[in-house]
């Protein structure tokens, strides 16, 4: 590769690697939805209702399968939901053995029943259908699901860099499972291609896992990959130990490090992050991905 500079290099590092479907899956928000329609379209003829109480019994009765659909009412994807008030506490099960029993005044079925018209009331549920504060349930719970999804974009936002570095090394021609691996410890490339890495692994001690394995004729490439958007101490140590790393790399013939990173968050970190740079030579950013650089590294 031609020289680079670094601070130029790092003039290109990009604020956000956010994907458009990186905000909400709304395959995943309509999926959910679509497996309890049926149940929640039943629960929509409580909306307006005068006698709710009595009709909600009524269709646990004729539709105990209804009762599961409850906590996503509530923006709560568990079974379960344990409450507390004056009354004492009650754990709440919302599943069809819930309501297994004879159904007669001063049973158990009748006391479960019971309890459970007082979750609605006390929870606001009741009041939310009652007076006709929403007009469809279906449409309330894909509201209710977009919001929970939102909040999974961490998680999301953790594998970013991983997938966008995956795309470039597959439009490289490389395989999965053939030519490229994700997430190889150190010990199953040691297995799979014959080579010695205790170097690295701290005479096999380090349980070390890498993003992606790509395997060449000649070399194998093990590639971390992450994308910092902000900084943090986190960052140093990053840049420390992927330096380290690289270095003890050098010893082991056939096998190279390659790190792809970006995000404004090395900005608070340069100067750890430039002694890398300075020591390593497979570090690479987004940009470097536009620019074909997988096409150079793995020959």
């Amino acid at each position: 590769m031609k020289t680079r500079a670094f601070d130029e290099w790092l003039n290109k590092f990009r604020a956000s690697i956010s994907t458009y479907d990186y905000y909400v899956d709304f395959e995943k928000v309509h999926k959910n939805v679509e497996d309890i329609k049926i149940e929640l379209n039943i629960l929509n003829s409580l909306i307006g209702s005068k006698n709710i109480k009595e009709e909600f019994v009524a269709i646990l009765q004729k539709y105990p399968e209804t009762l599961k659909v409850i906590p996503i009412l509530l923006a709560k994807r568990e079974s379960e939901i344990y409450c507390q008030d004056d009354k004492g506490g009650v754990l709440y099960k919302f599943s069809f053995d819930a309501l297994k029993g004879e159904y007669r005044p001063n049973s158990h079925k009748f006391k479960t029943y019971e309890q459970y018209c007082y979750f609605m009331e006390q929870t606001g549920l009741f009041d939310l259908l009652e007076n006709h504060l929403i007009n469809n349930l279906v449409d309330y719970v894909t509201g209710v699901e977009t919001g929970l999804d939102s909040n999974g974009r961490k998680n999301r936002g953790g594998h970013l860099m991983e997938d966008l570095v995956e795309r470039y090394i597959k439009e490289a021609g490389f395989v999965k499972d053939e030519t490229y691996f994700k997430e190889m410890y150190l010990a199953d490339i040691e297995r799979k291609w014959g080579i010695d890495l205790s170097a690295l692994s701290n005479q096999g001690k380090a349980a070390k896992r890498f993003d992606f394995v790509v395997k060449t004729e000649n070399m194998i490439y093990a590639i971390e990959t992450n994308f910092y958007a902000s900084g943090g101490s986190k960052l140093n140590e990053t840049a420390r130990s992927y330096k380290m790393l690289a270095q003890e790399t050098h010893t082991v013939d056939g096998f190279e490090f390659v790190w792809f990173t970006d995000g404004l968050g090395w900005k608070s970190a340069r100067g750890n992050l430039r002694e890398t740079f300075d020591s390593m030579e497979h570090i690479y950013s987004i940009d470097d991905l536009e620019n074909a650089v997988v096409n150079e590294i793995f020959k």
